[in-house]
């Protein structure tokens, strides 16, 4: 009887050890100064604008996560719960149900190009560059007319000698066209202007609606030339907020940073608007761990940080205007006047 006791326990032991939870791990991940250096070079480099010295250090913060092909036990999931820099998280608030490791990598990295593009621009435009929207080419059906001819990423200026500045006015153009015709498209792509012709093609659909076979979304062209040093398994976009504000130190006159170590995280958009995140309270660990003393939140994740234990400031933005305005009040000495959490 002992003997089969002793066997039964070691099967339910052996099952709690090997069978997955539906949980995933998350701990604070590595911090990377935005105005420093990598391997790669400089982590942000602008080029084509007068740009000005920095001093101080300001840590773009990142999450360290269970892959999606990768799995916890039970006693796994509960050192992760009890551990005072680690949270255990349901899987699917972290990955959808049914996507593959690839596909989440695929649209991470997608989401950390834009958020520099991004961040470029709020930035150009917090520092009053002149930044012009244009539309943007995201995708080229393989099978239609503009293959071969456009490609993901080009600018549309001008259609049959018309500028366009969005979408909405490329279809009106396109719109008024008919089907077979030659339409003349001025872009830049890489910087460089072109003048390119299609033919438009029969929407699938309707016949008698003329499409280009592509995909248009939002552009934005400006003159300065901006490139990021970080490492490509850094992605997702939280670190839009970063980025903005290191561009924004590089391109203006005076030390937004002086001799601070500030940290944050936060998505960002064209207007400078700032959005919420994941890992909040693991971020705000990681920054502490590297020397931060300031660090910048989004305002909606006060709330998750509520109770936190940390020697940093936490300062709560909802615009990088208000990132900047709290950094100047810093370097002012004037601390009370600070929008903190809590």
């Amino acid at each position: 009887m002992a003997i089969v006791s002793s066997l039964l326990f070691a099967i339910l032991a052996a099952l709690l050890v090997l069978i997955p939870v539906p949980y995933v791990a998350r701990r604070p991940g590595q911090t990377i100064d935005v105005l420093g250096s990598s391997d790669k070079g400089p982590v942000i480099d602008v080029s084509e604008v007068p740009t000005f010295d920095t001093s101080g250090r300001l840590l773009m913060t990142t999450v360290s996560t269970t892959r999606v092909d990768s799995t916890l036990s039970l006693p796994e999931a509960i050192f992760v719960y009890l551990g005072s820099d680690s949270e255990a998280m349901p899987r699917d608030v972290i990955y959808p149900p049914g996507k593959t490791n690839e596909q989440v990598e695929t649209e991470s990295a997608r989401s950390m190009v834009d958020s520099r593009t991004r961040a470029t621009v709020a930035a150009l435009r917090a520092a009053t560059i002149q930044v012009e929207d244009k539309p943007m080419v995201t995708a080229v059906s393989i099978s239609g007319p503009s293959a071969d001819v456009l490609q993901p990423g080009d600018l549309i200026l001008q259609v049959n000698g018309q500028p366009v500045s969005d979408r909405e006015e490329v279809r009106q153009v396109i719109g008024q066209s008919d089907v077979g015709q030659v339409v003349t498209l001025q872009i830049s792509r890489g910087g460089e202007e072109l003048t390119v012709e299609i033919t438009l093609a029969a929407s699938t659909t309707e016949a008698d609606r003329p499409v280009m076979g592509v995909d248009i979304g939002p552009g934005y062209r400006y003159t300065p030339r901006v490139t990021f040093g970080v490492d490509p398994s850094v992605t997702g976009p939280s670190a839009g907020l970063v980025f903005a504000l290191g561009i924004y130190d590089r391109i203006t006159e005076g030390d937004l940073i002086q001799d601070e170590v500030v940290a944050g995280t936060g998505t960002i958009d064209a207007e400078g608007s700032v959005g919420n995140i994941g890992g909040a309270r693991e971020k705000i660990k990681g920054a502490e761990r590297d020397g931060a003393s300031i660090f910048l939140l989004p305002e909606g994740n006060c709330p998750d940080v509520e109770g936190i234990k940390t020697s940093l400031t936490l300062v709560k933005v909802a615009t990088l205007r208000d990132a900047i305005s709290a950094l100047q009040l810093i370097n002012e000495g004037n601390t009370a006047e600070v929008p903190t959490c809590g």
